[in-house]
């Protein structure tokens, strides 16, 4: 059985061996796409071997090979932005340690779900600074509790500071895919994320159609309403069930070629949950690929799923090994058949197995 090491050998063997790249060969997809638009998304940085939304994590998948460097950007007191899954960070700092802090604990609705925990609207950056974070899934990724306490909460600002860094000493230019995470709960509080975003890109001179730079969004109303100000690429993320926070429609309804057409006018790309690419059958196998990738296609607008996980436990039944449900199953092997589906990109926890998979796929 493959663990983590095993994974890690035979990543750095691949980055190593560009000649693996002519053996294999490098057929043309289906839909015309070939391999060199099929891109790996470091979601929320290397999260599979490091807590994620670490600059630890972030530098760790640009080394593994990513192309694009995920940041999930909320907001402080002050207004700064910051790189954390939610603004609720009970689960992903060690604030519940501190004492000065316990006082703040509260509960709120966010995005009409009622929520416990510490949020970062009720701390300044210096506050957040004395604060460490930690693994946000340790019964699953135990290894990566060896780091608990090690890393700070980073700004978007020291992020890109780091991907400029990276960039030149790797000889590559990192792109950045942030996500403006619960836009409507942050604007609600006087904290909208995107002016920030905006004037740090413009900062880092990322602000230009040019610039590898994505901006991600579960709401569509977002992005529609940050589109006049910007020329980066948007990418509209879509869950299998339900609708965007406030919004009439559907995530489905979005998806068909109806709903493609319009979302065009003002997004370059979709991020769907995989399973709306290829769904599961109801033994948990993996099914028969969806219309989706050629409808999008046919629209115009780029297709990166999420995400891809190395456990068992987040792989088809097909495609798992043994019966521990945090060991490594067939990853490579599931990564391989989802790029046969003519998708762009794919956002992937552990970003040495995309570039592996990209490689080997046929």
């Amino acid at each position: 059985m493959a663990d983590r090491r095993q994974v890690l050998r035979i990543g750095a063997v691949a980055a190593a061996a560009p000649a693996l790249t002519a053996a294999v060969g490098a057929p043309a997809l289906a839909n015309g796409h070939d391999r060199a638009t099929s891109e790996v998304f470091g979601h929320r940085g290397a999260s599979g071997y490091r807590p994620e939304h670490t600059l630890a994590s972030y530098e760790l998948a640009a080394r593994l090979g990513a192309d694009y460097l995920e940041p999930d950007l909320v907001s402080t007191k002050d207004h700064v932005l910051v790189c954390r899954h939610e603004p609720e960070i009970g689960g992903t700092t060690d604030v519940s340690s501190h004492p000065e802090f316990a006082g703040r604990k509260k509960t709120v609705l966010l995005d009409g779900i009622s929520t416990t925990g510490w949020f970062t609207e009720d701390f300044t950056l210096a506050e957040l600074k004395t604060l460490r974070a930690v693994e946000r899934l340790p019964s699953v990724r135990q290894r990566n509790t060896l780091y608990n306490g090690l890393f700070e909460v980073p700004t978007f600002e020291e992020m890109l500071h780091l991907r400029a860094r990276l960039s030149k000493e790797l000889g590559r230019d990192l792109g950045v895919i942030p996500e403006t995470k619960h836009p409507t709960y942050h604007r609600r509080l006087g904290l909208e994320l995107e002016t920030p975003l905006l004037r740090t890109l413009d900062r880092f001179g990322l602000n230009h159609r040019g610039a590898k730079v994505w901006i991600q969004s579960f709401e569509s109303v977002n992005l529609h309403d940050i589109r006049p100000r910007t020329k980066v690429n948007l990418v509209f993320l879509t869950s299998a069930s339900g609708s965007p926070f406030n919004d009439t429609k559907t995530y489905a309804q979005y998806l068909t070629p109806a709903g493609l057409k319009d979302l065009s006018r003002y997004v370059d790309g979709i991020g769907p949950d995989k399973a709306q690419i290829i769904p599961r059958n109801a033994d948990n196998t993996l099914g028969t690929p969806t219309s989706l990738v050629r409808d999008a296609h046919a629209a115009g607008v780029k297709v990166i799923p999420y995400t891809f996980r190395a456990e068992n436990q987040f792989l088809p039944a097909d495609y798992q090994v043994g019966t521990d449900p945090n060991a490594y199953g067939k990853a490579i092997d599931e990564q391989i058949t989802f790029l046969r589906t003519g998708i762009d990109g794919l956002f992937t926890d552990q970003s040495d197995i995309g570039v592996l998979a990209r490689k080997l796929r046929g």
